[in-house]
């Protein structure tokens, strides 16, 4: 059951060239360059002045805590990072976390097939389900077991309750552990004190899209407390599709069932839920994901359904114990965590339509099977921060996870023939399979122990060097250590300079060791985790106050990636660790305060990176990711009130797989404009935002089977108006 642009050419113009690449980068470095050598000779003298003109470069707004755990100005952190606020998210008018998501350099989203789930993209590290991404929600991995992504049904999430959000280029592992592999997304949601009022909000806009939130804190003796409440519902973007996988097995026998040309299917109707508690050092969070009317975007095997509805329930809580003052030069964090999460179909899912005809089985009533799973996750992580050495900071963490798929259902009107691998029709009525061996996964659990130890160390002034290992234990595919290090250098008060290496590790996800009755694919449970090695020189350089330049310079080595690989004299594909990818590029970031009322905003990220398949067969370049990324964003502030930001975005220069032979994807640039209102006393506001102004055909790339030749379809123009009431 498992599956997995942009139409208009962008003139050339718009393209930035090999040449303006290298001239860009080159003088980059050179500026760079010339700053370190000028100011080497005073890199042991920063005086009181210089820590002063430090903060006040860096200010509150840039500190992170996600590279380390502990909070430190991003321009110092042990890692390539941006952050993004609740303000700068308010500001751009973004309704997802998708779209905000969207602006971090280096990092595309793009779409599956399947409901149009998010595929986070980084350096050219592209897989249908971007398990190669950690996400974390108040630093609670939200990883499924069954496909290692989010869940299938995700649905997106929205961003009123979203405090800030810190993301992590490059390995994470030696931190996090398993996921933490290309990136690490961490969301903070709101927490008492980020609530200042009660806050009731509406939105209305296209597709007959309707949202409204809540959020609210109090105080109930010394326990502080907060709830935000977020719905969401919509049709869903209804661009068109011409042809789809149907369409070629109409060609082939002669049916006519496809759905082609017409709509994905975006319906959604979501419900967000957030309780946050504090009492003294104990804070307790529970929270609610609530997912129905979810449609099947392009089908789960890129033929058109405009039936098929799936929901998920994910609910969550998470006691945390903090104590600062445990003991002198000790600081004591303890988390328990649970996680239960659910795919679940609501209307059959019809695989294939009515009528279709595979290698002579006919199915009047569609080819139909429901698959549905259920999991449970449980966390206690223990950590610890000493600071008893002198210019050292160490920190201590263990802990133990257990994942459970407790439940699987399924009922089909189909059997897969033990000996030609092909599907063969039961009839017309649904057959419940669920606890029978010709279910699609078997029920199970994996195990995880873990302990990492990690080190700050001043060892001269202006230098720290940070480095850490991570040991983890899996009760299913046995153990991996990773170990990371940094080194950072202050050279003046306004520039620092990093080189960071790191090595992460993706666990196989328990489709691809133990899927089976499907024609398509086949787990295998021999398989080894993924692996990457990461190397990189970063550059953060304030001239002056109001701008900031950024240059990250990276390389990467990607082995034992997991890809279903055809099965010799019989259909489908099963789970190997097949080839290797290499990766390098750089990213280069951009802020301006040109004035009190004008910001301006952008990066330009470029990747080279090629697949070198394990059999020898000759290296070809990664497929699906853009080796060019353009952002830029301008903010204007007038008559106090008033903002207006525009941004646009192009992605840029997707190859194609290598069995595929269809020309590589079109180009796209989208443009947004979003205008806010705030009245002086701060009790309402009102915003109007457009996306994709110009109505630009952007689309992002289909399976490489080609089953839908013309790629996924992204939305056209669409506008949105919204209204909140503070009191």
């Amino acid at each position: 059951m498992n599956s997995c642009v942009v139409k208009q050419k962008m003139d050339q113009s718009y393209r930035v060239s090999i040449r303006a690449r290298v001239l860009l980068m080159y003088l980059f470095v050179s500026m760079s360059s010339g700053l370190l050598y000028s100011s080497y000779s005073n890199a042991q003298s920063l005086d009181a002045d210089d820590e002063e003109a430090l903060f006040e470069l860096y200010g509150d707004e840039d500190m992170i805590s996600v590279a380390t755990g502990m909070r430190q100005s991003i321009a110092k952190a042990p890692a390539v990072a941006t952050v993004i606020t609740a303000q700068d998210i308010l500001t751009m008018g973004a309704t997802d976390l998708d779209e905000v998501l969207e602006t971090v350099p280096g990092l595309h989203v793009a779409r599956n097939n399947f409901g149009y789930a998010p595929i986070y993209t980084v350096r050219g590290i592209y897989s249908n389900y971007s398990p190669q991404v950690l996400v974390l929600i108040n630093g609670i991995p939200i990883t499924n077991l069954y496909n290692g992504d989010r869940n299938l049904i995700w649905g997106g999430m929205p961003v009123r309750a979203i405090a800030r959000i810190e993301v992590i280029r490059g390995p994470g592992s030696a931190i996090y552990g398993a996921e933490a592999f290309a990136g690490v997304i961490s969301i903070i949601t709101k927490s008492p004190d980020d609530i200042e009022q009660t806050t009731v909000g509406v939105r209305t806009g296209s597709f007959n899209t309707k949202d409204g939130w809540i959020l609210a804190s109090d105080s109930w003796g010394e326990t502080d407390v907060a709830l935000t409440l977020e719905y969401h519902k919509t049709d869903g973007q209804d661009e068109k599709i011409d042809a789809d996988a149907q369409t070629e097995l109409d060609a082939a026998f002669g049916t006519d069932a496809s759905l082609a040309p017409g709509p994905v299917n975006l319906s959604r109707e979501n419900l967000d839920v957030r309780f946050d508690a504090t009492y003294q050092d104990l804070r307790f969070r529970a929270g609610l994901q609530r997912r129905r009317d979810f449609g099947n975007g392009a089908g789960v095997a890129e033929a058109l359904d405009q039936h098929n509805r799936y929901a998920s329930d994910r609910r969550n809580f998470d006691l945390t114990y903090h104590n600062a003052t445990l003991a002198q030069d000790w600081d004591l964090t303890v988390q328990l965590s649970y996680l239960d999460t659910s795919q679940e179909v609501e209307e059959d899912l019809i695989i294939y339509p009515s009528g279709v005809n595979i290698l002579g089985e006919v199915f009047p009533n569609g080819m139909v099977g429901n698959p549905e799973v259920y999991e449970r996750h449980s966390r206690l992580n223990v950590s610890t921060f000493f600071t008893g050495f002198e210019r050292h900071q160490l920190r201590f963490g263990a802990g133990y996870y257990l994942g459970e798929i407790y439940k699987v259902k399924e009922c089909k009107n189909f059997r897969i023939d033990p000996l030609t691998g092909f599907p063969i029709a039961l009839g017309g009525e649904l057959v419940d399979v669920s606890g029978s061996p010709s279910v699609f996964l078997e029920e199970g659990d994996r195990q995880n122990r873990y302990a990492f130890v990690q080190d700050q160390w001043g060892f001269i002034e202006d230098w720290e060097l940070t480095w850490g290992v991570r040991y983890d234990d899996f009760s299913d595919f046995g153990d991996t250590f990773n170990p990371r290090a940094a080194l950072v250098w202050s050279t003046r008060h306004d520039l620092t300079m990093k080189l960071l290496y790191g090595r992460a590790f993706r666990s196989p996800s328990y489709a691809e060791l133990l899927i089976k009755n499907n024609p398509a694919i086949i787990g295998n449970p021999d398989l080894d985790p993924e692996e990457i090695d990461s190397l990189e020189l970063a550059f953060d350089y304030r001239p002056v106050e109001r701008v900031r330049l950024g240059l990250n310079i990276f390389a990467y080595r990607w082995k034992d990636i997991i890809q279903y690989v055809a099965n010799v004299g019989a259909i489908g594909s099963t789970a190997q660790n097949s080839g290797k990818q290499y990766g390098k590029g750089f990213e280069m970031e951009l802020n301006w305060q040109v004035t009190g009322e004008l910001d301006i905003s952008g990066n330009f990220s470029y990747q080279d990176s090629e697949e070198r398949p394990e059999d020898g067969t000759a290296k070809s370049d990664a497929a699906n990711a853009p080796q060019q990324q353009l952002y830029l964003a301008a903010k204007w502030r007038f008559l106090e009130i008033w903002s207006v930001q525009s941004q646009v975005n192009y992605v840029l220069d997707r190859a194609r797989a290598e069995v595929d032979s269809r020309s590589a994807v079109d180009d796209y640039a989208v443009m947004d404009l979003t205008l806010r209102r705030i009245s002086n006393n701060g009790n309402w506001g009102a915003a109007v935002s457009i996306r994709n102004l110009f109505d630009s055909d952007a689309r992002e790339p289909s399976l490489a089977t080609g089953s839908i030749p013309d790629d996924l379809p992204l939305s056209g123009r669409s506008i949105y108006a919204e209204l909140d009431v503070r009191f």
